[in-house]
């Protein structure tokens, strides 16, 4: 892709992430039909996506808003869990730091774990095409609409799911969390993280007030970044 162009690289970065895209559709679904069945409004479960776009963080914020969780502990509890961000954001600096802030804003907000994964390895790349930035922006596009297209079909579908049936979708917020996770379980500091993250869970369950997700998702992450610190220095590249 040494002479690609803006929108080669555009439709490159679409391209690269319908997989994904694919995979992310249930999920997108399953939350707008959850938000629904939780108490959440319609617009109030689509402006979770089109203003948060973070699916772990909005399932988790749904889950406290049904257990009539405090605003101001469900923000703390979002924060955290979306703390791996800040590593994201600094493994892409150096990729990004030569475009202005109308590029860097957007992509920034439209930064996901999807994303992610597959625009490091087109930053990665040894070409020297200087549009790899519309290859990310095709990545993030294409992952937001599908989101908030598959938001809207999950909504449309809570909305007819009578209410002896919706009571019990809450089992399909537990299974939707693990076919998250999963997925992303391939490198030792993710692994550590989760298995930190779930004893703690456990441990801290009797915490009052819903901490517990909040201590659990402090866990992982500092055990993450450890095992991924010492990971780097026992075997730099």
């Amino acid at each position: 892709m040494s002479s690609a162009s803006r929108s080669s690289e555009f439709i490159g970065g679409i391209r690269a992430t319908m997989p994904l895209v694919v995979g992310g559709i249930p999920f997108g679904t399953i939350f707008g039909a959850l938000a629904i069945t939780s108490g959440i409004s319609p617009a109030g479960a689509m402006g979770l996506s089109a203003l948060v776009y973070a699916g772990s963080a909005q399932f988790l914020a749904t889950t406290l808003v049904a257990q009539g969780t405090a605003p101001l502990l469900i923000v703390l509890t979002t924060f955290v869990v979306n703390l791996r961000h800040a590593l994201y954001s600094t493994t892409l600096a150096p990729h990004m730091k030569h475009l202005p802030q109308r590029w860097l804003l957007p992509l920034g907000f439209w930064l996901t774990d999807e994303t992610f994964v597959v625009v490091i390895q087109r930053y990665q790349q040894a070409d020297a095409s200087p549009y790899k930035h519309w290859f990310h922006l095709g990545s993030s596009v294409i992952m937001y609409v599908s989101w908030s297209l598959s938001t809207l079909v999950g909504i449309a579908a809570g909305s007819a799911i009578p209410d002896s049936i919706a009571n019990s979708l809450g089992f399909a917020m537990t299974v939707t969390f693990i076919g998250m996770v999963v997925p992303m379980m391939t490198t030792r500091p993710v692994i550590v993280s989760v298995v930190a993250a779930g004893l703690t869970a456990i441990i801290a369950y009797p915490l009052p007030n819903t901490l517990w997700l909040i201590v659990a998702a402090i866990a992982g992450v500092i055990a993450g970044v450890i095992t991924e610190t010492r990971t780097q220095a026992a075997f730099p590249e």
